[in-house]
């Protein structure tokens, strides 16, 4: 048994592997001391080698990890475990979002970061649903529900906000701004595609890839497959785990 954990921005992650599969696997918000909630997590399994990845790994490593891992090399770890044929890798989570380009391989060959602002992320999407009334959960179905053509100019997080906010008040729909907000994230994120190249199988993690829309716009906006994981949360702490292996 092996166990990897992902101490996020926004949530930790835990994958525990066993024989070769994921055997279970938790997804928890985050706290003020990210490491003492990891360690309550990880009471279940005692005397397990640990190997962190995620903003938190070096907190981890102090208090209990035996190892880390970076979140590059996780992710390319656990997406290729998952779909074996992948060579490109879409991460979007709660602060950032990462291009990954992988060889024949799986190694990492090339890869590109947003991690300067909040624009294409999880925070932003959860900024923009707050401005319209939505619960982050109910955002993207919202947004599923319109075939509007609005647009959102400002690719800086605050002043989209105030974009949102003016586009409210002169009465469009929400829904319909709802799609819009999806679209500003999904081109944002296709341009970094884009740059990096996508080759063979793509593959959509992160917290952000549970929204539906996000993952239907990019499809349609790449005119390929997205490949989803059941769990897209927990790939970069499978990776982990199976650093290990």
């Amino acid at each position: 048994m092996t166990i990897g954990i992902d101490l996020g921005s926004r949530t930790i992650k835990l994958a525990v592997m066993n024989n070769g599969q994921l055997e279970d696997w938790q997804v928890v918000e985050s706290s003020f001391k990210p490491h003492l909630q990891s360690q309550e997590l990880l009471k279940a399994y005692p005397g397990k080698s640990i190997i962190a990845t995620g903003y938190g790994r070096h907190l981890a490593k102090k208090h209990f990890a035996q190892g880390i891992i970076t979140e590059i090399k996780a992710h390319a770890l656990g997406a290729r475990h998952l779909f074996p044929g992948c060579r490109t890798i879409l991460d979007v989570g709660g602060q950032d979002s990462k291009v990954i380009s992988l060889d024949t391989k799986g190694k990492v060959s090339n890869f590109q970061m947003n991690d300067k602002c909040a624009a294409g992320t999880g925070k932003f999407l959860e900024m923009m649903a707050g401005s319209l009334g939505y619960e982050l959960d109910q955002f993207g179905e919202a947004a599923m529900r319109s075939s509007g053509t609005l647009s959102i100019g400002n690719m800086c997080a605050v002043f989209a906000e105030s974009e949102v906010v003016s586009l409210r008040n002169d009465g469009h729909l929400p829904e319909d701004i709802a799609r819009a907000v999806h679209m500003s994230v999904v081109d944002r994120v296709a341009a970094m595609l884009e740059r990096i190249g996508i080759t063979d199988e793509l593959v959509f993690s992160g917290g952000v890839a549970n929204n539906g829309c996000i993952a239907h716009l990019l499809e349609k906006k790449l005119g390929r497959p997205v490949l989803v994981p059941k769990v897209p949360d927990v790939v970069g702490a499978l990776g982990a785990a199976l650093h290990q292996l």
